[in-house]
């Protein structure tokens, strides 16, 4: 019988994934016009709404761009990224290196052209959402329990529902839902205290590191199990 799959150090790297969604969230919520680019949950609440109101309880435009990019994002990474990549710590090393270079990106256009004047907003929340569509289809193919870095929904339900659970689940479990919230309230502060853009750097910071490691670790003697 062969031995049971180890996720190795992927829990660990999801979770600084986890921070990450929140930085990101904070600054499409906050200051790109109350837009969610990961929680696509909220977004199709959103839509609901304001098409209902006529636009009077938020802008559907924003809301309709992020949700179509995010869908582009995770049509993308679900089907034609890295097909021929088999070893999960590649491919996560390999997705996060791609992702870096889509938060810089955003990061840029918000330092250098600001967050509120149009297109400039547009494109920021576009690439946002279509780099966490793309996050989150690479974090499914990678298939850790309990770590989904974008929604904790099913966390949080499991987390309360489930009976007679490991100690692990449950820790896991909390342990997601915490570090998304550490991540909201991280951003809001560093958008208050320091720039808007403070949070997309620290982002791009955190998916570097992951890549780096993601690469590093790949490549250990012990790394095919």
């Amino acid at each position: 019988m062969s031995e049971p799959r180890d996720h190795g150090p992927l829990p660990p790297l999801l979770v600084l994934l986890t921070v990450m969604t929140g930085l990101v969230d904070s600054v499409s919520y906050l200051e790109l016009g109350n837009v969610f680019v990961a929680n696509m949950t909220g977004n199709i609440i959103f839509l609901g709404l304001g098409l209902a109101t006529k636009g009077q309880t938020g802008e559907i435009q924003p809301t309709t761009l992020s949700t179509l990019c995010f869908c582009a994002g995770a049509a993308v990474g679900g089907h034609l990224a890295f097909n021929k990549i088999t070893h999960r710590g590649r491919l996560l090393g390999a997705a996060t290196a791609v992702q870096t270079f889509a938060i810089l990106v955003a990061a840029l256009l918000v330092s250098a052209l600001g967050h509120t004047d149009e297109p400039g907003r547009l494109v920021t929340i576009g690439v946002l959402a279509a780099s966490m569509g793309w996050q989150y289809a690479i974090i499914r193919r990678l298939e850790v329990p309990d770590f989904r870095t974008v929604v904790v929904t099913t966390t949080i339900t499991a987390l309360v529902a489930d009976r007679d659970e490991p100690k692990e689940r449950i820790v896991r479990r909390a342990l997601s839902v915490a570090t998304l919230l550490l991540g909201a309230a991280i951003g809001a502060v560093l958008i208050r205290e320091v720039a808007v853009a403070a949070p997309l750097w620290c982002a791009a910071a955190i998916l570097a590191v992951v890549s780096a490691a993601s690469y590093i670790t790949a490549n250990r003697a012990d790394a095919d199990r």
